[in-house]
Parts: structure tokens; sequence; C-alpha cells
């Protein structure tokens, strides 16, 4: 799944139809009155949100959206066509603002909530709608509105329940992949994932996001690397997940390094950002399969003696401890698809 958290767009709603100018006069009544129909209004731009839609990518393809025109009056009073809205499904949690004027128009957060964003043009009048006792046989009609034109952005303020973050060649995507139905870019060097991917956790007929967030360097939080346009997608995860390699763990712990992975990230996450002191975490060991079990033993006593907790131990490649981790995110979010 392509990841895009924002997007402008253009959006010009329907023009409304014309009204025309037509008398009902035949043979037999030369002196019908007036019958020109009202034209149609234009079709509005709505959106719409959608538990389904996970990114904005879709809507990056298409700069320009224009609704249908309303059509133009008929005879015999016959009104035109209205012409049909645009649905743009959004994510939950996306919000709307006004381009030119910065105003946030809308924070769409509840499924199937909508939003007229660009209403179409009002329909013309025909000379029906003219007539009166004393005007009797109206030449007037009226065109159209315009429909509203308008220059949005859409941003996510929510993009996943749980963002994986670590530094680079963690496992993070080879995590996401075990884990959920993504198919992100695998390679062992760093920065294999250069933008964030999704995947999907279903069990129990609960769904949770997850987020793989690009590898975060030191230095990420004074803009070293892509630092700070990774670290602002953390913002907006529910739980973040902490994620180490077990061989370099352990290799560290062993030669008594100062700045473990885990205590990199963490002095990273903070810097950035007070407000994620305060987001909930687990701290995930990767490619444990790699290690003895003395060397897991060894790493779990360690991270416990520096208070990081819960932890869990686990592989892509063999499936250890993907079942204990997919039980712990289901009991923590029970509410599927709900906003953080």
């Amino acid at each position: 799944m392509k990841f895009v958290d924002e997007v402008e767009l253009l959006l010009i709603a329907g023009k409304g139809g014309d009204g025309i100018v037509h008398f009902a006069r035949t043979r037999r009544n030369p002196r019908g009155g007036p019958d020109g129909g009202d034209g149609g209004k234009g079709g509005d731009i709505i959106l719409k949100a959608s538990s389904r839609k996970l990114s904005l990518y879709d809507l990056k393809l298409s700069r320009v959206i224009k609704a249908e025109d309303g059509q133009r009056g008929g005879t015999n009073f016959k009104k035109g066509k209205s012409g049909k809205p645009v649905i743009m499904e959004v994510p939950l949690g996306t919000m709307v603002f006004d381009v030119d004027t910065q105003e946030l128009l809308v924070d769409l957060k509840t499924p199937d909530e909508t939003f007229v964003v660009a209403r179409g043009g009002k329909g013309g009048k025909g000379n029906a709608a003219f007539a009166t006792a004393r005007v009797q046989t109206p030449l007037k009609a009226t065109k159209g509105s315009e429909g509203e034109k308008i220059k949005i952005k859409l941003a996510l303020s929510f993009i996943a329940h749980v963002g994986l973050i670590g530094l680079p060649n963690a496992g993070k995507s080879s995590l996401l992949k075990a884990l959920t139905n993504a198919k992100p870019k695998i390679a062992d060097y760093p920065f294999s994932s250069l933008l964030p991917n999704l995947g999907v956790l279903e069990l129990d007929d609960t769904k949770i996001i997850i987020v793989d967030l690009p590898g975060i360097i030191k230095g990420a939080s004074i803009g070293k690397g892509l630092g700070l346009q990774f670290l602002k997608h953390a913002e907006r995860v529910g739980i973040l997940a902490l994620v180490a390699d077990g061989r370099q763990l352990w290799t560290e712990i062993e030669n008594s390094k100062v700045d473990l992975p885990f205590e990199v990230l963490e002095k990273e996450l903070n810097q950035y950002k007070e407000q994620l002191t305060k987001k909930p975490r687990i701290y995930i060991v990767s490619k444990v399969d790699l290690l003895q079990k003395n060397e897991v033993e060894t790493i779990e006593s360690f991270l416990k003696r520096k208070s990081l907790k819960p932890i869990f131990f686990v592989s892509s490649m063999s499936g250890a401890g993907l079942e204990d981790l997919k039980t712990y995110l289901i009991n923590q979010l029970k509410y599927p698809l709900a906003l953080i």
C-alpha cells in the first residue's frame, strides 16, 4: 500500500444549468403561455470518512476534481437534471484545510461522516418562473450560477494504531510483513524504507493499522537525515513500538556500549516533541532466531534493569513470539479503527 498523508486538490463544483425561454404555442394554441423550465443544480463535491481508506494515495493521482454540471431547462416546464455529486472517500482522521486562508474546515473522525466541501451552482430560472398577471409573456430567463471552486489540503491527523520505530536495518519491514498483509520493500542495507508502509493486522474480527516508519538515526530530532520528516509521523500513532535488532543489542551489551538502540530511539523521540513522552510504548527485540538462549536471557535481564517494558522477543523468519505480540496488541486496542 503506497502511503500518502498529505495532498492538495483543486475542487470545482458543477455549474447550474441555464433556464430557457419558451412558449407553449402550437397551431391549435397560437397564444400559449410561457413554459420554459429551470436549469438543474450543479453537482456538489462531498468528502466522506471511511474506515476502508488508510491513505490519501489515490487522491494524489487526481489533482483537479470537478463535479458534473446541471442540465439546462426544457420545454413544458421541465426542470433540467441536476449534476451528479462527487463523493470522495477519505481515511478517518482527515483534516481539511482551505489552502488560501489556512482555515481548518473540518476534521472527519467518525465513520461515514460527510462534509460538503464545494457546493454546486444553483440552476437558472426559466421564463415560466417570471410570468405574472401583468407580464404574461416574459422573455426573461437566467443563467445557472457557477459552482464553488476551492483549493484544499487534506492531511491525516491519525495514521495508525501502532508505529514501528527503529534504527536502520532493525527488521521493522520484515516484522510488518509478518504481522499484516503489507508487502514492504525489504533489503539488508540501511534505509530500504524511504516512505512509511502501512499494513492491517486482522484477528478475531478486529483490525489494527500498523505503520513501519522509516529508520531513525542518531540526531534525527535535530534534522539529521530525514529525521524530522520521519518523526512527525510518530505524533499520529497510538502506540510506539520500538524495534531493535537482537544481534546488535547483544553485541553492544557485551561491549558495554553506552548508546544502545532503544536508548537512542527514546532520546530522539523525547527531544523531538514532549508529547511523545506520554505515548504508550512497547519494546520489540527482533531476529531472535539468530540468538542463543543465553543471549536472549542476558538481553531480557539487561532491559528489565533499564525499566523498559513490556518486552517482546520475535522472529519474522521463524514466527517466534509473533502470536504473543498480536494478542497483546489486540487486547490493547479493543476498538477496531477507532481514533486514539
